[in-house]
């Protein structure tokens, strides 16, 4: 549960710095205050696309920490059920 709550906030903290960024430059580029709906909405898809290409990179240790705790949980899952199918029989 660690590893997956680990991973999932650093995916979140990745996409708001991301966003912060874009909408920093938008903002800097144009030199308006004002966020209107379209910019916002053009900011969220593009800190979408890049945190998510910069967490393939950047968090590719937790990621794995994630799948090693998955494929762990998914293996005692497994054998408990072969067992309780053997004393079944």
């Amino acid at each position: 549960m660690k590893a997956f709550v680990v991973y999932t906030l650093l995916r979140l903290v990745l996409f708001v710095c991301s966003l912060v960024v874009i909408l920093g430059v938008w903002k800097l580029a144009l030199g308006d205050d004002s966020v209107s709906s379209g910019e916002l909405f053009w900011a969220v898809i593009g800190a979408f696309l890049i945190s998510g290409v910069a967490s393939y990179f950047v968090l590719a240790r937790q990621r794995e920490a994630l799948a090693r705790r998955v494929e762990e949980r998914a293996s005692k899952a497994v054998s408990k059920i072969d067992e309780m199918r053997t004393r079944e029989d």
